[in-house]
């Protein structure tokens, strides 16, 4: 059995638990979210805690086990508190702004990038401090808003211009040594 999966996941108050079958539903007060439990693996509501239990040994259903219980746990927190990313934006010239549905970065190509903001997505831009915060109540989609923005200018390894993490750390090369001209 997981470790992970045994664990209990506390519900705080404001936070409604449905199982419907193989359907967990969660809401709270930012939203609702639905995860789908795997056969063998089973959920329960007991003293105040969301309780996964594996129903059978086989081995990939324990495998599952840890992960159901990390994807229930991060929804209970997306919906009581949200999720967020930071990304800073370096370089000079380079910045973004809200426009709309849609963000506008200026990121040194010869035209701007307009990118949709995703529905159940809130993207927030600090054009003081050139920083930009991805926020929502589910963690995956959280994360893959805040990689695809990344990707647009990745952090590049001679001065580290471009778009990076708020915790991400550059290693910088060198560069040309003992080139004559």
């Amino acid at each position: 059995m997981s470790r992970i999966g045994k664990m209990p996941i506390p519900l705080a108050k404001g936070i409604d638990v449905k199982i419907a079958g193989d359907l967990v539903e969660v809401k709270g007060p930012k939203g609702m979210l639905q995860v789908s439990l795997l056969d063998g693996i089973s959920a329960s509501v007991e003293d105040g805690n969301l309780n996964i239990t594996c129903a059978n040994d086989e081995r990939q259903t324990r495998s599952f086990h840890g992960l159901i219980r990390a994807l229930l746990a991060n929804a209970v927190t997306g919906v009581a508190e949200g999720w967020s990313k930071d990304l800073d934006i370096i370089g000079i010239g380079y910045r973004a702004e809200n426009k709309g549905a849609s963000v506008v970065f200026n990121l040194g190509y010869s035209h701007p990038i307009d990118f949709a903001v995703p529905e159940g997505i809130e993207i927030e831009v600090d054009a003081k401090a050139n920083r930009v915060t991805v926020k929502g109540i589910d963690r995956q989609r959280v994360g893959q808003v805040a990689a695809e923005i990344r990707a647009l200018r990745p952090p590049e390894p001679y001065k580290g211009k471009g778009i990076r993490y708020a915790d991400e750390r550059v290693r910088t090369k060198a560069g040309k040594q003992g080139a004559t001209v």
